[in-house]
């Protein structure tokens, strides 16, 4: 089984005063679709890491089988949230025997990647025998998602600032899985990204 986190309470401090969360595409806030893909991937729960006070990503979120995990000190950075999916992310591993189990980062920003996608990295987590997966550029840059073994979220408590979980990857073997093109480093984070992106793929707001 495997636990799907996704971050999303950071402050979009990039947007100009937008929330890139809520930005849409054909329709469907990208916080909201990317739930989406991760629930019909089928991997097994979902958890989403919130602001408490920011009430409008919840309800992009209404009528979704997810999670939604408070995150009252989201100032800190991404480690915040870091912690307290993978406090979450144990808690309900604990009731699961499988030995291949573990927690997927997917950063609610990276409009691309696709429920294949999804499948993909998780296959490639059970063929490693639970080794640590990153997906990466067909040029083999790093980037997300990234499944965590069990054995490696207690030290997510150690995780401090806006840096993520990628330095506890260099004292663990770690599978690099290249996606498609860029898809596994697009972010969209401020406007002109969001703007080029759009015009790249002709989408709609």
């Amino acid at each position: 089984m495997i636990v799907t986190f996704i971050p999303a309470a950071g402050q979009s401090s990039r947007m100009a005063g937008r929330d890139k969360l809520l930005e849409t595409i054909d329709g469907t806030a990208i916080l909201r679709r990317t739930a989406l893909t991760t629930l019909a991937a089928g991997l097994g729960p979902v958890c989403v890491g919130i602001d408490p006070d920011n009430r409008l990503r919840r309800k992009v979120l209404e009528g979704l089988d997810v999670t939604i995990l408070n995150v009252p000190n989201a100032h800190e950075g991404m480690s915040a949230s870091l912690r307290i999916g993978a406090k979450a992310a144990l808690k309900i591993i604990q009731s699961d025997k499988d030995e291949h189990t573990g927690m997927m980062i997917l950063l609610p920003d990276m409009p691309d990647i696709d429920t294949k996608d999804l499948t993909y990295l998780n296959n490639a987590f059970k063929s490693s025998g639970g080794t640590a997966i990153r997906a990466t550029t067909t040029d083999n840059l790093p980037g997300h998602p990234v499944i965590f073994p069990t054995k490696m979220l207690t030290s997510f408590k150690t995780l401090t600032g806006d840096k993520g979980a990628a330095r506890l990857l260099t004292s663990e073997t770690c599978v690099q899985i290249a996606l498609p093109g860029n898809r596994a480093t697009q972010d969209l984070d401020t406007p002109e990204a969001w703007a080029a992106w759009r015009k790249s793929t002709k989408t709609t707001l």
